[in-house]
């Protein structure tokens, strides 16, 4: 029974991860909000607003998302040993 909810758990958690990474490619600023970086998601914002920025604006909400992923894994494993 306990690795039935761990699989529910680990599924749910990708696809929350596909959402994430979907919302950074088309709304780069939402990722920012979604994992409490409010100020990089404005200045984000203000980068989208140029017709040139959004791309940069994408890379960039990629990269603080894998960043954020890294973070919560380093978490769970600390948090694991203890």
């Amino acid at each position: 029974m306990c690795s039935i909810v761990r699989q529910f758990h680990n599924a749910q958690e990708q696809h929350e991860a596909d959402m994430r990474l979907l919302l950074a490619l088309l709304l780069p600023p939402v990722v920012f909000f979604t994992i409490g970086r409010p100020w990089q998601g404005l200045f984000c914002l203000i980068l989208q607003l140029t017709l040139i920025g959004w791309i940069p604006a994408a890379i960039w909400a990629v990269y603080a998302l894998s960043q954020y992923r890294t973070e919560q894994m380093i978490a769970d494993s600390v948090r694991d040993r203890e």
